[in-house]
């Protein structure tokens, strides 16, 4: 079992742009190859300037189309799933992950404790079914069908199943919200209100007009292959291609088989601009060391920095900034965006599970560098030593945070 201020990550189950489970996210991500496909809806060939704010984005983008059938680049889940778990792709993807998982750790030998909590990070819910309530059905559903539309409904549902008892609820911090997530699961247990907990972060929000809006504030790309577009802490980088994903973990320190261990974390908030990073980076800076201290480590320990990495301007050089005032030369950093995309809501979660899954397998498959790029961010395969990992994840708004990962106990 883990010692006080451990927590260990017992289960883990994923539904990904490559596929439905881990075993599809971990051989996507082995391939080398992007979970992106042209898609028919996401090439745009005309944006209004207006809408970014100038001296506010992150980068700019010629915004050319892909193709005469207006195709763009998006890592979208599949289709799949069990039509029980509900009608949306939302709801099913949710509970495949977080079933995955918690089947994941009753084998690896978890030991169910009496309370049970569940967290789930999700920014947008059921995105597909509310733009089919308002424009297809006219508002006209029946009782049950409508409550289905609720972010309470697939944590309900959930807990029904398993005949958990715990506290349960939704938390929200943007794209940071899976790092957000899994503190407070570690919050919960350290203050004695669960056992363990279940976690599961979910995006599946990438309809045309919500990627549309991304592309017009100038942070994503459609237009290019993926490692063409997205090269965190490479020249040439335009943004990043937007990913779909649902993924899961089982917390607990009744266990003697974990993939990872949490030693610790932090949050911040910038308190600047609804989008852009505060220049004087305080605050992130605060987050990070506030997260070594947190995790009782120094910034020598950390072999690994899983960096939210978008492939954005001010994000890239925001991180590689302060990886190079922090920490050592021989700490080496990765972002896996160009692979299975930026799933915003889940995209912490999805990092969170590579570095999990990383510590299970000895290594992390991390993008190929494809230009000139700062001196610290590996190529490829990445053998992953006993050294520790700390995960970033800067949310839109001004949301920072890390957490402190270590192999299992």
């Amino acid at each position: 079992m883990s010692p006080r201020g451990g927590i260990e990550i017992c289960g883990v189950g994923a539904v990904t742009g490559y596929g439905w489970g881990r075993r599809a996210l971990w051989e996507g991500l082995r391939s080398a190859k992007p979970a992106a496909t042209l898609t028919r809806g996401y090439g745009f060939d005309h944006f209004d300037d207006a809408d970014v704010e100038s001296g506010k984005s992150d980068n700019s983008s010629d915004n050319s189309t892909v193709s005469g059938e207006n195709c763009g680049w998006v890592a979208r889940v599949p289709h799949g799933g069990d039509s029980a778990d509900g009608r949306g792709r939302f709801a099913r993807a949710m509970r495949a992950a977080a079933r995955e998982a918690i089947e994941d750790a009753l084998r690896r030998g978890w030991c169910r404790g009496r309370r049970v909590g569940l967290l789930h990070a999700v920014v947008l819910g059921e995105v597909d079914l509310w733009k089919d309530f308002y424009l297809a059905e006219r508002g006209d559903l029946k009782a049950r069908e409508y409550l289905a539309l609720m972010p309470s409904t697939p944590v309900s549902t959930l807990m029904q199943e398993y005949g958990f008892h715990g506290p349960a609820m939704n938390v929200s911090a943007m794209c940071a919200s899976g790092n957000a997530g899994l503190l407070t699961a570690k919050l919960w247990l350290d203050a004695g209100i669960v056992d363990d907990v279940v976690f599961v972060a979910t995006d599946l929000s990438l309809t045309p007009e919500n990627v549309r809006h991304f592309v017009r504030l100038g942070v994503t790309v459609v237009d290019a292959e993926p490692l063409d577009g997205c090269r965190p802490f490479q020249e040439g980088s335009r943004g990043f291609v937007m990913g779909e994903a649902s993924v899961a973990f089982v917390l607990s320190r009744n266990t003697h088989a974990g993939y990872a261990t949490v030693l610790g974390g932090a949050m911040t908030h910038d308190a600047y601009h609804v989008t852009s990073i505060d220049p004087e980076l305080s605050q992130v800076r605060r987050c990070l060391t506030e997260a070594l201290d947190d995790a009782g480590v120094s910034a020598g320990d950390i072999g690994y920095l899983n960096t939210h990495g978008p492939g954005t301007r001010q994000c890239d050089a925001a991180e590689s900034t302060l990886a190079d005032e922090l920490f050592g030369a021989d700490t080496g950093m990765y972002s896996v965006k160009p692979l299975v995309g930026h799933c915003q809501g889940a995209a912490a979660a999805v990092e969170l599970a590579v570095t999990a899954l990383g510590y299970e397998y000895g290594y992390v498959p991390a993008p190929p560098r494809v230009a000139r790029a700062h001196p610290k961010l590996r190529n490829g395969v990445v053998d992953i030593d006993d050294r520790l990992t700390l995960k970033s994840s800067l949310g839109m708004g001004g949301h920072n945070s890390a957490v402190v990962l270590a192999p299992p106990e």
